[in-house]
């Protein structure tokens, strides 16, 4: 199946995004779809259960993360603006107000939402003195991380490379021209990259209440 798919306590990953778009007030969802796509059409259609009008942009052959972003931008009229993009493998109940406003006050092209990077490992902190002081589980670092959620201003469009990858080519042209913003954000984000991800963001979305 498409990862976008997997399922989440019996829910497909990209259905949770289309949740919280819906509820950021998004209206129309253009899906980017490749690798059995049809599963995806087949479960959303229309859009009208979901509360969204859903639209298709499907590759046949591998145009790469840019590459099929710029198609589907195509299939968006031209007075959306800015476009929300997200990747199809995280979850976030980010409030888009924030990424809005920085988007617009900074006159960037393109604005990423950034999350804290968490520790894999047990973090031990330790005085100047050498004792021990605590241990935090899985703490964050002091390091920010791109979350996969972007605001893209049309003008964008021709940037993106025809088929690549747009954060090797299109956001390093952006950071010469100083047009790619950041927020940071302490807002949830949960990404899959693996069957032990699927376990525990499962379990994470029942504690927050979104399952």
């Amino acid at each position: 199946m498409p990862k976008a798919m997997a399922p989440l306590n019996g829910v497909p990953i990209v259905e949770y995004q289309v949740r919280w778009m819906r509820s950021q007030g998004v209206t129309d969802v253009v899906f980017l779809t490749g690798y059995l796509g049809e599963t995806i059409e087949s479960y959303f259609g229309d859009g009208s259960a979901f509360g969204i009008r859903a639209h298709y942009s499907h590759e046949d052959a591998p145009l790469g993360r840019g590459g099929a972003i710029r198609k589907g931008l195509s299939m968006v009229p031209m007075d959306e603006d800015p476009v929300l993009v997200t990747n199809g493998d995280n979850i976030t109940d980010l409030d888009l107000t924030l990424l809005l406003e920085k988007h617009r006050t900074s006159g960037a092209l393109a604005t990423l939402m950034l999350t804290g990077y968490p520790s894999q490992f047990g973090v031990v902190e330790v005085g100047d003195d050498d004792w021990v002081e605590g241990f935090v589980e899985k703490g964050m670092l002091p390091i920010w991380i791109n979350a996969g959620v972007y605001l893209f201003d049309r003008a964008i469009e021709p940037m993106l490379p025809g088929v690549g990858d747009h954060e090797t080519s299109t956001f390093l042209e952006l950071v010469k021209q100083r047009r790619l913003a950041a927020l940071r954000s302490d807002a949830l984000w949960l990404t899959v990259d693996g069957p032990k991800e699927l376990r525990e963001v499962s379990e994470r979305l029942v504690t927050e209440g979104l399952a």
